[in-house]
């Protein structure tokens, strides 16, 4: 009955038919064990559908002939299967960091059972990423410096320490992630302490967001994190300071404007307003006369020969005239006192 062991072995509604997920050669995961779709291996390393008839490798069949020959490891024992015939990650995980720990590394097995690892952990990723999906950088790059952060995970794991892989990977990948955000995409340097004091601020904000049913204010995030109020709004600050505007760059929603257009500038005479206004309340107090003889040699810029023309006096009598009325502001001006 050999002969029919292997025909059912490769039949293609057995469970070891196309139908079964692929793993790579390396592994030799059992085909009837689904793996899910984020982790996929790639074709490069998918193992054959069934083992070929008389070769004593396919399931539930016997040998009819030679054994093959070659200085290939052995098979690993398959994994324990969960519901709806698909594969656990994480005993997937285990298994193929048993059967890479026993390749040579830099061979074609140990690199198709370390492609394997890294798409079966993707996942992982994607969910550590989601936790920056509010930061301006895409989406598509935070995977990618996440999965950097999975590669150094996957070639730094002991199994023998016993820790499970993802409470192992975590960590790094969260840690790949910021050190991206903080080396790479920030134009302006923050201080590590407000950029600590943000993760915490962060949070915070969530978390009252949800009990109060709107955006916390200020005092309340200072008191639920026990901090002062202006670490608070500095940490508020710089925590959003990823990149800096042009100040040539034109707004669409401002008319087309550039931001430069609409900063205001330091009036250089606004100093001197509240001068202006105590010169005002003194010459109201002045008479006709003096009054005009001020108004003439300062606002009118006449000289005092020009004055006494058109007021018909003599030079003497005008600059007589300013003498007294500049001791009369001055001793009616309290801005000196």
């Amino acid at each position: 009955m050999p002969e029919q062991a292997a025909e059912a072995a490769t039949a293609p509604g057995s469970p070891a038919g196309p139908d079964a997920a692929r793993v790579p050669d390396a592994a030799r995961v059992p085909d009837a064990a689904r793996v899910p779709d984020a982790a996929r291996v790639p074709d490069a390393a998918k193992a054959p559908d069934a083992a070929p008839a008389g070769t004593g490798t396919g399931p539930g069949s016997a040998p009819t002939g030679p054994a093959p020959t070659g200085t290939g490891p052995a098979p690993v024992e398959p994994p324990a299967t969960v519901d709806s015939g698909r594969v656990d990650v994480r005993t997937l995980t285990k298994v193929l960091f048993e059967r890479m720990s026993e390749l040579t590394p830099g061979s074609p097995e140990h690199e198709h059972v370390r492609v394997a690892l890294i798409e079966v952990n993707l996942p992982l990723v994607r969910y550590a990423a989601a936790r920056f999906r509010g930061r301006s950088e895409p989406m598509e790059d935070v995977i990618q410096v996440g999965t950097i952060g999975l590669i150094n995970a996957i070639d730094r794991f002991d199994p023998t320490r016993g820790v499970q892989f993802p409470t192992y990977a975590l960590p790094t990948i969260m840690g790949e992630i910021k050190r991206y955000f903080r080396d790479n995409v920030r134009t302006m340097h923050v201080p590590r302490r407000l950029q600590e004091l943000w993760v915490q601020v962060s949070a915070a904000m969530e978390d009252l967001t949800v009990a109060h049913g709107r955006m916390p204010k200020i005092p309340e995030i200072a008191a639920n994190l026990r901090i002062p109020e202006e670490d608070v709004r500095a940490c508020l600050d710089a925590g959003r300071a990823y990149n800096a505007a042009s100040l040539e760059a034109t707004q669409e929603n401002e008319g087309g404007l550039a931001l430069l257009d609409r900063l205001g500038y330091e009036d250089s005479a606004l100093t001197h307003v509240e001068h202006r206004d105590m010169v005002r309340h003194l010459l109201v107090q002045l008479p006709d006369r003096e009054r005009q003889i001020v108004m003439l040699r300062f606002f009118g810029n006449l000289t005092q020969s020009q004055i006494s023309t058109e007021l018909g006096m003599s030079q003497m009598h005008v600059s007589r005239l300013l003498a007294r009325i500049f001791a009369r502001l001055r001793s009616g001006n309290t801005w000196d006192n």
